[in-house]
This record gives structure tokens, C-alpha cells and sequence, in this order.
């Protein structure tokens, strides 16, 4: 069986790495050409197009940086849906809207191909080591077919239900993830503002239900040790959270916590922290208040 997969950005890379090692036939497809160079290291092979990994392709795996991409790639007419043979399994793994899910399904059933959106959770460095987390939208059969490769890149995978399930989970994931980096970014500029060592302030919120994993696990590798090479961007997170109010506009859902977090990305944007990890939202916070970057004592 061949695997097309279509995207080797900083998680598509390893994950489609982590197939080839595991013994999979992959034939890649990437602007970038170094990364295709990469696995053609790993004994994938390229194509020059996308229509010519869709035809060569049994199943057919996108990791793509937004909706726009996702819907050019998968159901423009040059790309996977139009040129994939018939019974072959499309499978998302991309964050977008359910819009782009639901359509992109729909189109793909009228062409007699199969549509599996499986979102990722976790960072780049989980996927490096093939511990990513994959929330899981399909028909029981097609999540019985797509497995063996969801197993051979990650540790953990949920079949939250139908098509579209898993676009969705994900979106209520990262409100909560991108929001308690928002207000952790806060804590973190108030504790600094009041005089308080970074030291002792960890220490009472780790003692109490104030602590979570962002601060007690995360942090001190990432931005309290002065590391925001990014895992996961501020630019990304500020893109979820737009995805997140969007879908919530078009359930009735209010969200006034998930439209203040994107504000204050937004400011972190726009003072030149977009492309560093969403954990640097702590040091745009004290930036922004005149204060000392948060960091702790080596």
C-alpha cells in the first residue's frame, strides 16, 4: 500500500518520518524541498505534484497550515479529491474550521473517496519522538483503516466519532490550552509587577488547584528558562483562537474569555512575537507592561 502525504512542515516532517521508519511506502509532497529531501533520506518517494501523490496514493495524509491551504490542496482542481482514485481514504490532519471539514467531506463522498479529519494534539517535540496525540473523526471502518498509521506517529488516539468530530474536538482543546497560556502570561506579569520572586511564587501555585501543566511542566523548559524557539507559535494559537470564535459564532455559543485571549495575541503579533512559541506569551505580557521578562534561577 502506498501512503501519499502532502506537508512536511515542522509536524508533518517527523510524523511522515516516523511512518517511513516504521516501515511504510510514502510518496511525499512539500514546497519546501529540503524537507522532501529529508525523507527521501527515510526511502520515501517524491512527487512533483499534488495530483501525482493523490493518483499514486491508496490513502492520502495532509498536514497543512491553515483552511485556505487545506481547501486548495484537498478539493481544488488539481488537487487530491479530484485526482485520488476511486475508494481511496483522504485523512486531514490539519487544524481548520468544520466548515472546511464538512464541505470537503461531502465533496470527497460524491467522488466515491473516503474523508477521516484527525487533528493533532501535543507539540513538535512530541511528534518527534512519536508521542503526538490524535483526535480522530470517521466511520468505524475508516478509523479501522487509518490506525496502523496513526499508531506508527503517535501514542495516543481518540475516536471522538463521525467525520468532523475530530475538527471540533480539537477546537475545544485549544481554547482551553492557548486561554490558560493566556492567563498564565498574566499571573506570571502581576507576580513580577508585585515585587514577588518568580521562585516562590511557582512554588505556592504548585501547592494548590491553581497549578496547572503549562506552569509545572511546560514553562520551565520553555520560557522560564529563557527557550521560545517555537513548538508551537503565537502566530498558530492566535490562528486557533480565531477558529475557535468562528465555530462558536456559528453555534451560538458565547465566548467572551476565547475573544480576550485573541486580543492579547493579537498584541503580542503586533510586537514581534508571532513566530516565537506561545509559551513567549509571558514575556509579551511583561513586555507590555514595562516589567522583566519572567525567568527562573539556573
Amino acid at each position: 500500500m502506498t501512503v501519499g502525504f502532502i506537508g512536511l512542515g515542522r509536524m508533518g516532517r517527523p510524523m511522515a518520518s516516523n511512518m517511513c521508519r516504521k516501515g511504510f511506502r510514502l510518496v511525499v509532497n512539500d514546497i519546501n524541498p529540503d524537507a522532501v529531501k529529508e525523507l527521501e533520506l527515510l526511502q520515501a518517494s517524491s512527487a512533483a505534484t499534488i495530483a501525482d501523490v493523490a493518483r499514486q496514493s491508496e490513502i492520502i495524509v495532509t498536514m497543512l497550515p491553515d483552511g485556505v491551504v487545506v481547501r486548495d490542496v484537498v478539493g481544488g482542481p488539481d488537487g487530491v479529491i479530484a485526482n485520488a482514485p476511486e475508494g481511496a481514504l483522504i485523512m486531514d490532519m490539519s487544524t481548520v474550521e468544520p466548515g472546511t471539514t464538512d464541505a470537503l467531506a461531502e465533496q470527497a463522498k460524491a467522488r466515491g473517496l473516503r474523508y477521516v479529519d484527525a487533528p493533532v494534539g501535543r507539540l513538535a517535540s512530541h511528534a518527534d519522538r512519536g508521542e503526538s496525540l490524535f483526535m480522530v473523526g470517521a466511520e468505524p471502518e475508516d478509523f479501522e483503516r487509518v490506525k496502523p498509521m496513526l499508531e506508527a506517529m503517535g501514542s495516543t488516539i481518540y475516536h471522538c466519532g463521525g467525520v468532523g468530530t475530530g475538527t471540533r474536538t480539537k477546537l475545544v482543546n485549544n481554547f482551553l490550552a492557548v486561554a490558560s497560556c493566556q492567563f498564565n502570561a498574566e499571573a506570571l506579569a502581576l507576580s513580577q509587577g508585585l515585587g514577588l520572586t518568580l521562585e516562590s511564587t511557582l512554588d505556592v501555585i504548585y501547592g494548590t488547584t491553581a497549578m496547572n501543566g503549562q506552569l509545572k511542566i511546560a514553562w520551565p523548559d520553555k520560557v522560564l528558562a529563557g527557550d521560545t524557539t517555537p513548538g508551537f507559535t503565537i502566530d498558530l494559537a492566535h490562528k486557533d483562537l480565531s477558529l475557535i470564535i468562528q465555530a462558536a459564532n456559528a453555534a451560538k455559543v458565547p465566548m467572551p474569555m476565547a475573544a480576550s485571549a485573541r486580543e492579547m495575541f493579537s498584541a503580542a503579533r503586533a510586537r514581534g512575537y508571532g513566530g516565537q512559541d506561545f509559551s513567549a506569551m509571558a514575556d509579551a505580557h511583561c513586555d507590555l507592561a514595562g516589567l522583566a521578562k519572567p525567568r527562573l534561577k539556573k
